[in-house]
């Protein structure tokens, strides 16, 4: 497979892929704009309640990685309707999780968003989102499971018409729930879970007719969803270090303060957007490695390594540059406080420095993700989530003695720039220079 040949497909996959991963991000941004004009306690409290809601359903992203990766290497392996049951096996399973973890977030959304730091209102307000987003959580994670089949089968064209419409959706029913009935926060949460449900819709119902015609089964396996179950475990070991790692700078910005939070939240919405154009480079990355280690062609794995950390790191400085401009006149659109706004320009221009070195640490998280070298990851990323968790302490701890928030918000991304991402880049760049991972 030469060079162009890579880069073309790679392209194929990651545009409509990009499309698909920046629903939850834009559902997020949506709320943002939107709610930041109800009050600094409505953004404040969303900043909690996103945060529960990302963390909650993003430590499930492995539904659709350990999905993607088992359907691309038996496809890559010419074993299709194994692969499709794997594929029904993922969606079976991502169904059961999504029931337990809705029933708990119902539950436990005024503690958990307590946890975070949440006080008062932005307690409150936090938890009406994290209870009204929960009613959509199992439409959530079936979206993920059908993402990773249709990945697999490199069929991605409509996951970019699913995340589409379920945008659109959410932006018309956010408007008219909290700006024309005036359902503040709730109303926002209410839109999106609605959305989320409609796109769970649009994408099952095709992946399972997909299924069945190429002779997969309908009925739930133990030993299938067990073994879909196993695969995924370290995959969620990985993604929650890393989620313990975010949480944990959400708790340090919330112990600086209200005005601190908000700031925060505009940048990390904002981030979690940009991210998946990484992302993207990164699944389409994985998506081919799978089919062809599947297929034993490990001399193409190798080229596609190149191929895809050089548009990794190129797509970060491209998204890098856009997002340090941006810092300087989006901050506006999510809040009328000049002290918020503030706050989040240096974050987006401190964040917007570090992109490029995470479009390459994704890039090479993809291919491992697709090799299967799932473990590696896990051990990795939770060691560079302890170092940073670690580094927020002591932020924290010194914040007194800083002269500034400002001082203190710019110390807080350039710990999650070196520290965090930077560990995980270090770690990733080490393992892809040898051939274990291809084993």
């Amino acid at each position: 497979m030469t060079a162009p040949s890579t880069l073309k497909q790679l392209l194929a996959l990651a545009v409509p892929t990009f499309g698909q991963l920046i629903a939850e991000p834009v559902f997020v941004l949506i709320d943002t704009a939107i709610v930041g004009h109800v009050s600094d306690a409505a953004l404040a409290g969303l900043s909690l309640g996103s945060t529960v809601i990302l963390t909650a359903v993003g430590l499930c992203i492995f539904l659709a990685y350990s999905t993607t990766s088992q359907v691309a290497h038996l496809l890559g392996a010419g074993r299709r309707r194994e692969g499709l049951q794997a594929g029904m096996d993922g969606l079976w399973l991502s169904a059961a999780i999504g029931a337990v973890l809705a029933a708990a977030l119902l539950i436990f959304a005024g503690p958990l968003c307590e946890a975070l730091g949440g006080r008062g209102d932005d307690a409150r307000l936090g938890a009406v989102y994290v209870q009204t987003v929960a009613l959509g959580v199992p439409g959530m994670l079936l979206v993920y499971a059908a993402n990773g089949i249709f990945r697999g089968l490199q069929n991605v064209r409509i996951t970019l018409v699913a995340a589409a419409c379920g945008a659109a959706l959410n932006t018309a029913l956010d408007i008219l729930f909290v700006i024309g009935f005036g359902w503040g926060i709730a109303g926002s949460g209410i839109a999106t879970c609605i959305a989320q449900w409609f796109m769970a819709a649009f994408l099952v119902i095709p992946a399972v007719r997909w299924a069945v015609s190429g002779g997969a089964g309908l009925r739930p396996r133990a030993a299938g969803v067990a073994s879909a179950g196993g695969d995924g475990l370290p995959l969620f070991l990985r993604t929650l270090a890393l989620r313990a790692g975010l949480v944990a700078t959400v708790m340090a910005a919330a112990s600086l303060g209200t005005d601190v939070l908000a700031g925060y939240q505009v940048v990390n919405a904002t981030w979690n957007f940009a991210l998946n154009v990484l992302d993207s480079v990164a699944i389409a990355g994985q998506t081919l490695a799978g089919a062809r280690l599947g297929a034993k062609d490990h001399a193409g794995a190798r080229a596609l390594v190149r191929e895809t950390a050089r548009a990794g790191l190129l797509a970060g400085a491209a998204v890098g540059a856009a997002f340090a401009l941006a810092g300087l006149a989006a901050p506006g659109l999510f809040s009328p406080s000049q002290n918020v706004r503030e706050i989040a320009t240096v974050g987006m221009v401190v964040v917007g420095v570090g992109l490029p070195l995470q479009g390459w640490m994704w890039a090479l998280d993809g291919i491992l993700i697709g090799a299967g070298d799932f473990r590696y990851l896990a051990l990795t990323c939770a060691l560079a989530s302890a170092a940073h968790i670690a580094t927020l302490c002591a932020l924290v701890f010194a914040a007194p003695l800083l002269p500034s928030g400002l001082v203190r918000v710019a110390l807080l991304w350039t710990a999650f720039d070196i520290v965090l991402m930077g560990g995980r880049a270090l770690a990733n760049g080490l393992r892809i220079r040898s051939d274990r991972w291809m084993r």
